[in-house]
């Protein structure tokens, strides 16, 4: 996203004089973008195991896995994608005009094009079933009368709140990230070299409305757990009041006091209707 706005909010392409930053902006852009669905896929992965039945799947919910299995993966990526510290380099389109970008030999534009469809697209479809058997089970659960679920080592409100956000997060995954892949399939297709300024407007709409969509999941997990999870808005409150050092006890005992105001005037109105 910073990579973005100084290309297309400033007119600043420092990776097309420099081979350095070409190679590591190409790099690190692929990276973070493979790691965030394989996040998502872990934490749904997650919220299945705890919302499960089985004890004994339910154990595989922990801190120490999520480590390893995080730890794995983004080593995973880091491997696979080294190729992109090769293939990618300032390349001369034309007489005095460079531009960063991947080898100019079509099967691999194609390649990473459909590289990163693939890898969207799978993503996708793990999020969907894993959705869609943690939903299953939260229904069960649901279903379980209060007095039988006290025995049962069940999900608090917490792990409700957090599955619900990872519900929106995969939604909104899912919907940015299939529409900028299709425009990326269309414009890998051959076309004809002569476009009409009408056609050319169309295409660079199109393809600017991918790249708005596509940074959308990056930026939307804080909107979505401040208006989702209570949890998530009480921690972000008490980080509030540590950074500008005001005592957190003090803050709630006005907001009781101020609870306790407006349950007196609607103690006093009541008094004052009832009689009337």
């Amino acid at each position: 996203m910073l990579t973005t706005i100084f290309m297309f909010g400033f007119d600043i392409n420092i990776q097309n004089s420099n081979r350095v930053l070409c190679k590591l902006l190409f790099y690190i852009t692929s990276l973070f973008s493979t790691l965030l669905p394989n996040v998502l896929i872990l934490a749904s992965l997650d919220r299945l195991l705890i919302s499960s039945q089985n004890v004994n799947r339910r154990l595989y919910s922990s801190k120490r896995l999520a480590y390893f299995s995080i730890s794995i993966s983004v080593c995973f990526w880091i491997i696979f994608l080294l190729q992109i510290l090769i293939t990618a380099d300032i390349q001369e389109l034309a007489p005095s005009v460079f531009v960063c970008y991947y080898a100019l030999s079509s099967f691999y534009q194609i390649f990473i094009t459909y590289l990163h469809v693939i890898i969207n697209s799978v993503a996708s479809g793990i999020m969907v079933i894993l959705s869609i058997l943690a939903f299953k089970n939260v229904r069960r659960i649901r279903s379980i009368p209060h007095q039988q679920r006290n025995q049962l080592r069940s999900m608090n409100k917490k792990d409700f709140q957090l599955l619900r956000c990872l519900y929106a997060q995969d939604i909104i995954y899912i919907i940015c990230t299939s529409i900028p892949c299709v425009i990326q399939i269309y414009e890998s297709l051959p076309k004809d070299e002569i476009h009409t300024p009408i056609e050319n407007a169309i295409d660079n709409f199109i393809n600017q409305f991918g790249i708005f969509l596509y940074h959308i999941p990056y930026c939307a997990s804080f909107y979505i757990y401040i208006s989702m999870s209570k949890a998530f808005r009480h921690e972000f409150k008490r980080l509030i009041y540590k950074i500008s050092c005001k005592n957190l006890i003090s803050i709630r005992e006005e907001e009781h006091r101020q609870n306790n105001m407006e349950l007196n005037v609607v103690d006093v109105v009541s008094t004052i209707i009832v009689p009337a």
